[in-house]
């Protein structure tokens, strides 16, 4: 049974809403202080990021710190019962420190040292930089570690970036010699041989080959190793001083130059930054599927504990070609959407908008104009008053039975193989149009990588499982034999955990549990088709033509039972679509990449097939979600409309009530354009 999480800190049981909060841009005009107090009463907020950028305020000449006016920040946020998300400053280091030490900053691969500049552009490595953060964190655990406003540590801000220096390159090669410890290992490992690429002596291994696989893939293991290092020096004065104050890092969703999954076991709480570009060239609908999808990714670094929401954007983001302002509603939607797939918070970013530099028109609760008469201000007003209606829903989570395998590492090695086709791959993109057919019939899904412990799921897919460690292949044999169903694509299982093809035929250590072999792969050019055609009577009741676009797989059965073959070509008649019965379960290969309707009407008998629990028991509209949180005992149900016009569900009568209004609902719902609502089962 699902357990109740605590909340992210037991001093504040409630959602958090609230934003990055910069009041050193106002120190000047101590009144917008004042008002801005008001402003976050008026708006329902009970939780403000602070300090994310305030190094040089801090620390405005080495050594000589200056906290008066951060003490009269916590000092007001406290009398206002507002707490502070407290953040360390080392996102952006003061311009005294880059021109005084060198070495803190960033060197380009080409070998040219950054200017100072801009944000996040710190050396990981140099014990310098690293000595200043333990200077300047420790100074802040130690002031404010027992005001009465600390609720967490916001550490850093979108941790991201490489440097090429010596002292990284230094690093590198010493990471490389705890990983192989020899230069023999490492070539073979590497298939250095290739193009006389061959290392004699340690020092002559830069990460600039891009023809060299084996090498770049360590190296983008290295940087998230080196990141995580960094982090943890930056945290250890923190825990040291505040262990009781929980702390986490601000992500960036899918970001592909860090494994998120190598930060999880460190952190007391996942939190992200989640920018979706709403009313753009995709339907609204689509788009939210994507950042469900994202969404459910964080729940699952912690297992499924709750995250944090901690940036969004109340209206319009600056940084896009085109930052069109929230529709009437969406701000709402957008939010709850959040929240429904396991946020314990709604942040944004920012709570004023700066008045100059580079963010002076991104969105923000409080305009230029200063005042709550805006309409955005209203929008966050009427979802700070919602949500503080929504206590009971706090450390609730999901438990799903089906599981969709995201791994970084294998992200990195398919992007940067050479061929068979190289555009277009869209790992992440693929992986969504496989989630899409659950989200919209409100079957949750856990996003894991291929390390995790598949056995609590039902279903498990491995869209491009293209990089197959050691392990989870015994694993994925394990799940099937004990009844799993587990559903992999083309480009499945050709290479090894350094890039280095396996040998005896793909997909490499699935091939047996898949029961086919594929001898080649053909591709096409963006104007070029194939099809594929379903057997009559096939175990999945599936009929029909469905079309294929840049891959097909050519494979041959070893075992397996064809349910489908390619319509033309010299591979005509030939298998698209297998099922290999195994132990207890069955493990199915779609051997091309197939038009939506197909992945809809697949994805929709297996689900029929083993009976899977969605949030509700109903026939859902296109673009309108579904989405369960519970505690074991009560359920919420969340159901979101992502299209502008009404749309009705028909609840088939099943007693649902409404958590915000008291109403009992149990034959049809009326959701507006843009509405949502938040229901209880059987209360």
């Amino acid at each position: 049974m699902r357990k109740k999480y605590s909340p992210i800190n037991p001093k504040c049981p409630h959602l958090l809403h609230g934003g990055d909060y910069n009041p050193e841009q106002w120190i000047d005009t101590p009144k917008i202080w004042d008002e801005d107090m008001r402003l976050m009463k008026l708006a329902h907020c009970n939780a403000m990021s602070v300090g994310i950028f305030s190094w040089v305020m801090y620390e405005p000449e080495e050594g000589k710190f200056h906290f008066d006016w951060m003490d009269r920040v916590m000092d007001m946020l406290a009398e206002n019962d507002i707490y502070a998300i407290l953040a360390t400053p080392s996102g952006a280091k003061p311009a005294w420190m880059s021109h005084k030490y060198p070495e803190i900053r960033r060197v380009l691969r080409d070998g040219r040292r950054e200017h100072h500049h801009a944000r996040h552009n710190h050396c990981f490595t140099s014990p310098v930089y690293r000595e200043k953060v333990r200077i300047i964190n420790t100074e802040l655990a130690e002031r404010y570690g027992k005001h009465p406003a600390l609720l967490l540590w916001h550490v850093s801000n979108e941790y991201g970036g490489e440097c090429h220096c010596d002292l990284c390159y230094a690093a590198f090669r010493g990471w490389l010699k705890k990983r192989y410890g020899s230069l023999d290992t490492l070539n073979r490992a590497w298939w250095s041989t290739f193009w006389s690429h061959r290392y004699t002596d340690w020092d002559q291994i830069e990460p600039k080959d891009d023809s060299v696989h084996g090498l770049m893939l360590d190296w983008r293991r290295f940087v998230t190793d080196q990141t995580v290092d960094f982090f943890l020096h930056e945290v250890r004065p923190l825990k040291e001083i505040t262990p009781d104050i929980p702390v986490t890092v601000n992500m960036m969703g899918t970001f592909p130059g860090l494994n998120y999954w190598k930060f999880a076991p460190h952190l007391d709480v996942i939190s992200w930054d989640s920018y979706p570009r709403w009313h753009g060239t995709d339907e609204d609908w689509v788009l939210a599927a994507y950042t469900g999808f994202v969404h459910d990714l964080n729940r699952s670094l912690k297992g499924g504990k709750p995250f944090m929401l901690i940036e969004s954007t109340p209206s319009a983001t600056n940084w896009m070609e085109i930052g069109r302002p929230k529709r009437p509603g969406m701000h709402l939607l957008s939010s709850l959407q959040a929240v429904a797939h396991g946020s314990d918070t709604v942040q944004y970013f920012q709570w004023r908008k700066s008045r100059g530099s580079a963010e002076k028109f991104h969105g923000a609760v409080v305009d230029h104009a200063g005042h709550e008469h805006t309409r955005v201000f209203r929008d966050v007003a009427e979802l700070g008053e919602i949500m503080e209606k929504l206590d009971p829903v706090v450390g609730t989570s999901v438990e799903p039975e089906v599981a969709i395998i995201f791994d970084w590492e294998n992200r990195w090695a398919l992007n940067q193989a050479r061929g068979p086709r190289n555009r277009d791959k869209n790992h992440d993109q693929r992986c969504v149009l496989h989630y899409r057919p659950f989200w919209m019939r409100g079957i949750p899904v856990d996003i894991i990588d291929m390390d995790c412990n598949f056995s609590k799921y039902k279903l498990l897919m491995a869209p491009m499982l293209y990089m197959v460690r050691p392990g989870p292949e015994e694993h994925i044999e394990r799940f099937v034999k004990n009844g799993g169903i587990f559903v992999a694509t083309y480009l499945t299982g050709i290479v090894n955990e350094t890039d280095l093809c396996f040998l005896g035929g793909f997909p490499g250590p699935l091939r047996k549990v898949l029961g086919i072999w594929a001898e080649e792969t053909d591709v096409f050019y963006d104007h070029q088709e194939q099809s594929i055609l379903l057997a009559d009577g096939n175990a999945l009741g599936l009929s029909g033509e469905y079309a294929v676009r840049h891959y097909a797989d050519i494979i041959h059965p070893e075992g397996a039972e064809v349910l489908a073959t390619y319509g033309h070509d010299f591979y005509a008649g030939q298998p698209a679509l297998t099922v290999n019965h195994f132990g207890q379960g069955e493990a199915y290969y779609i051997a091309s990449r197939n038009d939506d309707r197909f992945l809809s009407e697949f994805y929709g008998a297996l689900q029929k097939k083993l009976n899977l629990k969605r949030a509700l028991e109903a026939d859902l509209p296109e673009g309108v979600s579904a989405q369960l949180r519970t505690d074991g005992q009560r359920e919420f149900v969340f159901l979101l409309n992502f299209k502008p016009d009404t749309q009705a569900v028909h609840l088939d009568g099943e007693v649902l009530t409404d958590l915000l209004t008291g109403e009992s609902i149990q034959v049809k719902l009326q959701l507006p354009g843009y509405g949502s609502r938040v229901l209880e089962r059987g209360r």
